[in-house]
């Protein structure tokens, strides 16, 4: 069955039907990935988002579950060039299209997503539908150039407080979307982790008396989530040693007087090299997000730590004034480069130096 992607710019890609029926809406955004599909599909970050995947062949170890970042995928559509529809790998449980249907995700295939990537880089995110009509009724051309991704962090997080893990160290998991291998990697390190939700009070992250607070990744614009900002403000009074990854580390430094701002088309995938300014080093990142903290908006206390060699965009802080540190890209990357997973090791240190 034929579908198509049309972009709100009115560009029409033409493909075939994967997943499930229907049509979808969202922010079409694009991952230079060439592994890791499935941690891709279940990536919390990718909330609202109709996620392209450059790399050509998808599906050709078909679905595996156990390999999954959170419960269930939050992207809204699926874009490939080619579906693999018989995976190989003796782990498979299931077929791509299968876990796709499972999970009510639309998707389309045979899409050249080279000449869609293209355009993005080109022109920018911009949002799109993913549809078996190739003509669009005024009412729905309104809907798709006025969506707007919301709620991410609110739709993602978990319902209650989960108890993981029996370590030495008590590490507070503030959840706003968190892939489940932030905490696979604390539990490796002899860590009691205890996952918290989003609308959690500084003042109950106080009363769990942790040895050290994982501020977590998510999606969205860090910006929306005001509520979580006042209260982290007010968490950094306690002075209990902070770790953030990627959303983590963007409300943090709201939280200390920094500001936000939208990139072009954001940096998604396991390739973005990341230069530290201590060591001289650069470090291949998996990355997954389209908003970064400004640089020259950096507070009294605040050091630029790590940038981007490809845009110079801020990827991490350390603070001076209060025992925390964090990062845009993903230590815990799964799949992807593990060369940072030493920031976990940096944080247990930080966790012991303060204890």
């Amino acid at each position: 069955m034929k579908r198509y992607l049309i972009l709100s710019d009115g560009s029409v890609f033409e493909g075939a039907a994967i997943g499930a029926d229907g049509d979808t809406i969202g922010e079409v955004v694009f991952t230079t990935a060439m592994v890791g599909y499935m941690e891709t599909l279940t990536d919390p970050s990718y909330y609202g988002q109709i996620v392209a995947q450059t790399f050509p062949l998808i599906g050709n170890y078909g679905a595996i579950e156990a390999d999954a970042e959170s419960d269930k995928p939050a992207l809204r559509g699926y874009i490939v060039r080619e579906e693999c529809e018989t995976g190989s790998n003796f782990r498979k449980e299931t077929e791509l299209d299968v876990f796709l249907r499972k999970h009510n995700i639309v998707g389309i295939c045979g899409v050249d997503t080279r000449a869609l990537t293209k355009k993005i880089r080109s022109k920018g995110v911009m949002n799109g539908i993913i549809t078996s009509r190739k003509t669009l009724a005024p009412e729905v051309v309104k809907a798709v150039k006025s969506y707007k991704v919301t709620d991410a962090v609110e739709s993602t997080t978990c319902g209650a407080e989960v108890r993981l893990g029996n370590g030495k160290r008590k590490i507070a998991l503030w959840d706003f979307g968190a892939k489940a291998n932030i905490e696979r990697e604390l539990i490796k390190r002899g860590c009691t982790v205890i996952r918290v939700p989003a609308g959690t009070t500084a003042q109950r992250i106080a009363e769990i008396s942790p040895d050290g607070v994982m501020l977590s990744n998510g999606g969205g614009d860090p910006a929306d989530n005001a509520s979580i900002i006042a209260e982290l403000k007010k968490l950094n009074e306690y002075k209990i040693p902070t770790f953030g990854i990627c959303l983590g580390h963007q409300l943090l430094a709201l939280s200390r007087g920094a500001s936000t701002s939208k990139l072009k088309f954001g940096h998604r995938g396991a390739n973005q090299p990341v230069r530290d300014a201590v060591s001289g080093r650069t470090y291949i990142t998996s990355q997954n997000h389209g908003y970064a903290v400004v640089p020259s908006s950096l507070p009294d206390g605040a050091v630029l730590r790590y940038t981007n060699a490809n845009d110079k965009t801020a990827e991490g802080l350390d603070y001076a004034d209060i025992p925390a540190f964090s990062v845009q890209f993903h230590p815990e990357a799964c799949g992807g480069p593990r060369d940072t997973n030493f920031l976990f090791d940096r944080f247990m240190e930080l966790i012991d130096k303060n204890a």
